[in-house]
């Protein structure tokens, strides 16, 4: 009988649980069993802001190297936490399909974040969300927390917070079960969310047994991959941390590539933003673990175009002054 695949994940309640629906597809793919192995990353002992962690892989790279010595034999990131630059010897050998991408406000009874009165606390620890919930609300009082659902959760239930920005699709994985608590979903046409939010990446290194590959591969959803492709490599190149106040999504629709990208001030004062919609080829299934992921591009299939729109929208922003909005990070 054939070892059992170890999986890497990160021990919150949220890793473990989408770790292991990876490893139940991997092991129906397969025919072996998956462990899940917990690692500890930096992001889950350093309790800095995110805002000062910026976009240095601190969710990521534990478990990097963790895999790069052969303590695992893949991995499962949240697609929104992973640097954009890849390392050499890894590989994204799949994206399954994209969980729902959109933000959540959760509060005691339901008040749009919109109608929240002045001085209402927000917690939230991410740039991007805080200065898109002043622009929607300037009277907030943000709160900068840290922590996982449940307890962030908690400090809405128990009165410290007023509201909490969540994403959904880590509401969903969880279960769904607010406790109680009210959600406001929020749209992505005026509230796009972080580059690949609702995604998982499978990362492998570049050695890993051919069948294992072929297993991993067997989870890539390609719509996910070019719209993912396209949001990252428009962070990418305006050279942003994971974490900057830049919102990106990207869909297919009908074959179309439709892509919204928006940069903020960090108070919300201001915003630049650039909508591109290109043709892609229906059906492309390009080659999973061979075409890296998130960051490959082929001569002239849908990778290629989702980059290329990337690019020229990222572009544009620059164009329109997004790099006074954007903290750079040459780490990404």
């Amino acid at each position: 009988m054939s070892a059992a695949l170890r999986l890497g994940t990160r021990r919150s309640a949220l890793a473990m649980a989408q770790s292991q629906m990876v490893a139940d597809a991997v092991a129906a793919a397969s025919g072996r069993d998956v462990e899940l192995v917990p690692i500890v990353s930096e992001g889950d002992v350093n309790r800095a802001s995110l805002s000062q962690l910026g976009g240095r892989g601190v969710f990521a790279n534990g478990l990097r190297e963790a895999l790069a010595a052969d303590r695992c034999d893949f991995l499962v990131h949240s697609l929104k936490d992973l640097p954009t630059l890849q390392p050499e010897g890894l590989v994204i050998a799949a994206t399954p399909p994209r969980e729902d991408a959109r933000d959540v406000v959760v509060t005691r009874d339901g008040t749009a974040l919109s109608e929240l009165p002045a001085g209402s606390r927000v917690g939230t620890g991410s740039p991007r969300r805080i200065a898109q919930a002043l622009r929607h609300n300037p009277g907030l009082d943000i709160h900068d927390i840290r922590g996982n659902v449940d307890s962030r959760l908690a400090r809405v239930r128990d009165g410290e917070l007023d509201a909490v920005i969540l994403a959904a699709a880590g509401i969903a994985r969880l279960g769904g079960d607010l406790g109680g608590l009210e959600a406001e979903y929020l749209g992505l046409a005026e509230w796009p969310t972080a580059p690949g939010q609702g995604s998982l990446a499978i990362e492998t290194r570049t050695d890993i047994a051919p069948e294992i590959l072929a297993a991993l591969a067997t989870l890539d959803d390609v719509d996910t991959r070019v719209a993912i492709t396209a949001e990252r490599t428009v962070l990418s190149v305006l050279d942003a941390g994971c974490h900057a106040p830049v919102a990106t999504h990207a869909a297919l629709v009908d074959g179309d590539l439709r892509l919204r990208a928006i940069v903020y001030a960090l108070d919300g004062s201001h915003r630049i933003g650039i909508d591109r919609t290109v043709r892609v080829e229906p059906g492309y299934g390009g080659e999973p673990g061979s075409g890296n992921g998130a960051n490959a591009a082929d001569d002239g299939g849908p990778i290629a175009r989702a980059t290329r729109a990337g690019q020229e929208a990222a572009r544009r922003l620059l164009e329109r002054g997004a790099a006074d909005l954007v903290p750079r990070e040459s780490t990404t």
